[in-house]
């Protein structure tokens, strides 16, 4: 692909940027409260149709960073393409259809569109001026809070309205617009990581994260004492290690454990991961909850799946306005702070839910609490990344982040799932109460935990104030002060490293 002769306005890259990751967000939430529907007219069995999710998550666990260690590599515009087109190729697939098999093929290709996120962090690094990056950042962050909500509330009207291909006719839409965007309007990338990418590592690293996320995902219904999910955890205790090393010991790795290692790293990562806990749980199993149908199990709204998209619909609100209100208060805060108020926050919803869970006030205050908490919380996170990692490794060092939230949200749901299951009988086929006042108490523990890692973020990094320039930490990256970065498409020399 030519380098485009001039450099786009920052603005309409980071429009095309904004609809890429809107659609990949919603593409996540979506499918969720619809599966009974999927398998009622998929002629499937409910383990079957599980698969539609399990088969997502693991695709996204795998192609995310190792997308994002490509695209500092070749050039993330160039890869932001071929991400898009596959997330677009996957809706196509999916709303043509007609077998549960053909139905998970279609969301594996879909789930390589989670390279989305550390391509756009990467392309906002490398585009905007430095006094925008960490707004614009955080914007993009919050998306994947506030477009999962948003798509819990449209899954509904669309299945009412429409029918269930249409989950993913529309998104297939916005993410070819976005590709044929990208293309044209998105600059090639003036930023480039040295070396190439280690194949070794990338397959030990696809291996260790598919052991270890089908052990969790699949644990409730295998048996956590199954053969095949302690074999799988057994897998994954021996690939981890080999992972290290191979990476360890590789010229050009594709993870830097050394940077993995670094403190302002390895906290903001456990803190995702804390975060993938509260987050995928809770937009997993609320819509469940609102669902349930009070006269059968005594407890419940009896809602429908737009009724319950709509009780969700305050999250995504409270995720935009946690955005804005980290662009106002981040500069007094830091990102640090930031991250612990988004922490703090995210507690006492959950110990509302856990003590009181049957009124309509209770919930929507709830959602309404935790969203404004994972606003703050995630534009924090995706800044501390980008601050503390070179340029040239702004697309891996995100996407290492976004994968361990991931990887958070599939061992939340499988304890979550495990929960609820514990208090099902032949008699009560349906959880009882008393699994999802555990399931709060649990989810209330993982966000006092993850406050707790907010906590450890070293301090010696401040959000900018309004009008201040990001720190650069490496002394890197080009002149972004008009938004006209050099276009040379050139890896910068090792001096600038």
């Amino acid at each position: 692909m030519a380098v485009k002769a001039g450099r786009t306005h920052y603005t309409v890259t980071y429009s095309v940027l904004v609809v890429a990751v809107g659609a990949y967000a919603l593409l996540q939430s979506m499918v969720a409260p619809v599966l009974p529907t999927i398998q009622a007219h998929l002629h499937s069995s409910e383990s079957a149709t599980a698969w539609l999710m399990t088969s997502y998550l693991l695709a996204a666990s795998v192609a995310t960073p190792i997308l994002g260690r490509v695209g500092d590599v070749v050039g993330k515009e160039r890869m932001l393409v071929v991400t898009l087109l596959g997330l677009a190729t996957g809706s196509l697939l999916a709303g043509l259809s007609h077998s549960i098999g053909m139905m998970i093929v279609a969301r594996v290709v879909q789930g390589t569109g989670g390279a989305v996120l550390p391509l756009s962090f990467g392309i906002v690094r490398d585009e905007f001026p430095s006094a925008k990056v960490s707004g614009a950042v955080g914007v993009i962050a919050s998306l994947t809070a506030a477009g999962g909500g948003l798509g819990l509330v449209l899954a509904g009207p669309i299945v009412s309205h429409l029918d269930y291909h249409w989950l993913f006719w529309f998104p297939m839409i916005a993410t070819a617009a976005a590709a044929a965007a990208t293309l044209v309007f998105v600059p090639a990338s003036p930023v480039r990581g040295a070396g190439g990418v280690s194949r070794p590592g990338g397959l030990l690293l696809a291996a260790w994260l598919v052991t270890l996320l089908l052990a969790v995902s699949e644990g409730q219904s295998w048996g956590w004492d199954s053969a095949g999910v302690l074999g799988l955890l057994a897998a994954t205790v021996v690939l981890v290690p080999l992972w290290i090393l191979t990476e360890l010991r590789a010229a050009h790795p594709l993870i830097d454990m050394r940077m993995m290692r670094a403190p302002a790293v390895w906290t903001v990562n456990l803190s995702a991961l804390l975060f993938g806990v509260v987050m995928y749980t809770c937009t997993t199993f609320m819509p469940q909850l609102l669902q349930t149908r009070r006269s059968v199990a005594g407890y419940g709204f009896s809602a429908d799946v737009t009724a319950s998209g709509l009780y969700m619909l305050p999250l995504s609100a409270a995720a935009f306005a946690g955005n804005v209100l980290a662009g106002r208060i981040g500069g007094r805060l830091g990102y640090r702070g930031l991250l612990v108020a988004g922490s703090l926050l995210s507690v006492p919803p959950f110990v509302l839910l856990a003590v009181a869970h049957t009124e309509s006030w209770q919930v929507c205050t709830a959602v309404t609490v935790a969203g404004t908490g994972l606003g703050l919380a995630f534009s924090a996170m995706a800044g501390l990344v980008i601050e503390a990692v070179p340029a040239g490794q702004t697309g891996v060092a995100s996407g290492m982040n976004a994968n361990i939230r991931t990887i958070g949200g599939a061992i939340g749901s499988g304890i979550g799932a495990s929960l609820l299951a514990a208090t099902v009988t032949t008699a009560h086929p349906l959880p009882a109460d008393t699994g999802y006042t555990r399931l709060f108490w649990f989810l209330a523990g993982a966000a006092a935990l993850a406050t707790l890692a907010a906590t450890l973020v070293p301090r010696s990094r401040r959000a900018p104030a309004p009008g201040a320039a990001v720190p650069d930490p490496v002394g890197a990256l080009p002149d972004r002060g008009s938004g006209h970065a050099d276009n040379s498409g050139t890896a910068p020399r090792a001096a600038d490293l």
